[in-house]
C-alpha cells in the first residue's frame, strides 16, 4: 500500500510575515495521518519553516537547486545548502522551471543526479501542453520527459523520487484534467516503471497529480488507484483549501 502526498508549493509567494501566518494556521488545524505533507516555501523562508513546522508532522521541501555543489553560481543554491536548513526534500523539473527559466531534461537530470548523490528526496515533475495534448501527443511527451530526466537513475534509488504529473495546461489555469484523463495518465506512468525498472518500483513509487487541485476535487482525484495525492499550487496559500486538500487523500 503507497502512502499517500499532499505537497505544498507557495512558489514565489508570501513574505515572512505572510509565511508564519500561514504555517500557524497550518499547525492549528492539522491533524497528522497516514498522509506525507510537504511545505515549499521560497528558499529565503525554508529556515524559518523548518522551524515552525518541527514537531508538527509536516515535512520541508524545496522549490530547486543547482546541480554543482558549490562555486560561481550567483544566486543559485546547493544540495548542501538545503540540507542544511533541513530540507531533504527538493522538487525538480517544474513546469515553470522547464518553460520559464528554458530548463531542459538534459539540466534537469543533472540536478536529479546531484540530488540523489547528495541523498535527497525528489518531486520529480513533468507533463505536457495543450498544444501536445491536442495533438494526441501527451503519452509520447510523458515518456521522453521521464525516460531523460530519469537517465541513469537505477531502480533502488528510485525509492527516493515521488513522481508529480502536472498537465502545464491546467497549472494555475483554473482548468484540470478529468479524474479519468489524470488516471489514464498515471496508468501510464505505472506501466512505464513496470518496463523501464520493475513491478517492485511500479508498485512502491508514489505518482502525484498536479494542476488546479482544489477541495471541490481532491477527493474525485486521489479515489483514482494509481493517484497517490497531489502537489498543490494556488490552494496551498490558503490554509483551509490546502487542509481540506490533505484530508481528502487521507
Amino acid at each position: 500500500m503507497r502512502t499517500a502526498v499532499v505537497a505544498a508549493n507557495w512558489k514565489m509567494n508570501k513574505d515572512l510575515n505572510e509565511a508564519e501566518i500561514l504555517v500557524k494556521s497550518l499547525i492549528e488545524g492539522y491533524s497528522p495521518s497516514g498522509t506525507e505533507v510537504y511545505i515549499a516555501p521560497p528558499f529565503v523562508h525554508l529556515y524559518a519553516v523548518n522551524k515552525w513546522i518541527n514537531e508538527s508532522g509536516m515535512r520541508l521541501a524545496a522549490q530547486n537547486m543547482n546541480a554543482a555543489e558549490s562555486g560561481a553560481h550567483t544566486g543559485e543554491i546547493s544540495s548542501s545548502m538545503l540540507k542544511s536548513v533541513g530540507a531533504s526534500t527538493v522538487i525538480l523539473g517544474h513546469s515553470e522551471r522547464r518553460d520559464i527559466y528554458s530548463e531542459s531534461d538534459g539540466l534537469i537530470n543533472e540536478k536529479v543526479k546531484s540530488a540523489l548523490a547528495a541523498g535527497m528526496q525528489i518531486i520529480f515533475c513533468f507533463g505536457e501542453q495543450l498544444g501536445e495534448r491536442k495533438a494526441s501527443a501527451h503519452f509520447d511527451v510523458v515518456k521522453a520527459q521521464l525516460s531523460e530526466g530519469l537517465s541513469g537513475v537505477s531502480a533502488d534509488q528510485m525509492s527516493e523520487v515521488i513522481l508529480a504529473y502536472e498537465p502545464v495546461w491546467a497549472i494555475g489555469t483554473g482548468e484540470t484534467a478529468s479524474p479519468e484523463q489524470a488516471q489514464e495518465m498515471h496508468a501510464f506512468i505505472r506501466d512505464y516503471l513496470r518496463n523501464q525498472f520493475s513491478d517492485a518500483v511500479a508498485e512502491r513509487t508514489r505518482i502525484l497529480y498536479g494542476g488546479s487541485v482544489k477541495p471541490s476535487n481532491a477527493a474525485e482525484l486521489f479515489s483514482k488507484p494509481d493517484i497517490d495525492g497531489g502537489l498543490i499550487g494556488g490552494a496551498s496559500l490558503q490554509a483551509d483549501d490546502f487542509l481540506a486538500i490533505v484530508k481528502a487523500a487521507s
